[in-house]
């Protein structure tokens, strides 16, 4: 297959404009997912658990079937970045969801996770396996490095901070709790910071446009979420760390 590189830019650009136009939504509202659900309303809701696992499986998929139909010659670097990004995926598909405790999840927002995750996964894999050019010196290049260092530093804080948002509730229980420990001593939003930091490495790993623009609109759609977390433990909780930022460490 030979690269697209109208679609690659056109894919990348319209993902920087959704993140533009979420970010803008989502700034006074919120996405309705999680402890934002109105479980009481008419919309069909899915288990959390097959939710998580449905919505983020294409973006494993789908690489991962790319790189069976393509030649795999002279393209360590290629693969060694898409399974990176497949990775994660593969930790949230396979494994998150299986330990996930919450809510059930709305069904119109997992099929817009499917159709995400589905595009996403095909951009990210399509421009690494037939639209990336990588030199014999591109091992040693310091934005390689630097990259993948962030890149799991942002993975295991995100993977660490889900652990402590799952270890604050008993079996059946649904309430909510201060969450505390970690990057959680610091911002109310540690598992969306760890997934952020994850995200801008592996932009910064591959230095391409749809990298950067998945790590744009990952920043454009959670990064308000943390917001509204904090918020959320500000109103509900009297005894609520004062010190705490939303999502950045002492700043934000």
């Amino acid at each position: 297959m030979q690269c697209q590189e109208l679609l690659v830019r056109g894919l990348s650009l319209g993902m920087i404009l959704g993140g533009v136009m979420h970010f803008i939504c989502l700034r006074k509202s919120h996405a309705a997912y999680g402890r934002y659900v109105d479980t009481s309303g008419s919309s069909m809701m899915v288990p959390a658990r097959l939710a998580w696992f449905l919505q983020e499986l294409p973006a494993l998929l789908v690489p991962l079937l790319l790189m069976l139909i393509t030649d795999g010659k002279h393209s360590t670097g290629k693969h060694l970045m898409l399974w990176t990004f497949c990775l994660h995926y593969f930790q949230r598909s396979c494994i998150y969801s299986l330990l996930t405790k919450g809510r059930p999840y709305p069904f119109n927002i997992m099929l817009l996770g499917i159709v995400f995750c589905s595009i996403n996964g095909f951009l990210q894999a399509h421009y690494l396996l037939h639209c990336a050019t990588y030199h014999n010196t591109w091992f040693s290049d310091a934005c390689l490095l630097a990259g993948l260092i962030i890149f799991f530093i942002g993975m295991g804080v995100n993977i660490h901070s889900d652990h402590i948002l799952r270890s604050l509730r008993k079996p059946g229980e649904i309430s909510y709790k201060i969450p505390r420990g970690g990057l959680f001593e610091y911002v109310s939003g540690a598992n969306f910071f760890g997934e952020i930091v994850q995200w801008l490495g592996y932009a910064v790993a591959t230095w391409s446009l749809p990298t950067f623009a998945f790590a744009f609109f990952t920043i454009c759609f959670i990064g308000p979420r943390a917001y509204h977390h904090h918020r959320f433990y500000h109103e509900k909780f009297k005894d609520f760390p004062r010190s705490r930022r939303s999502l950045i460490p002492f700043i934000f």
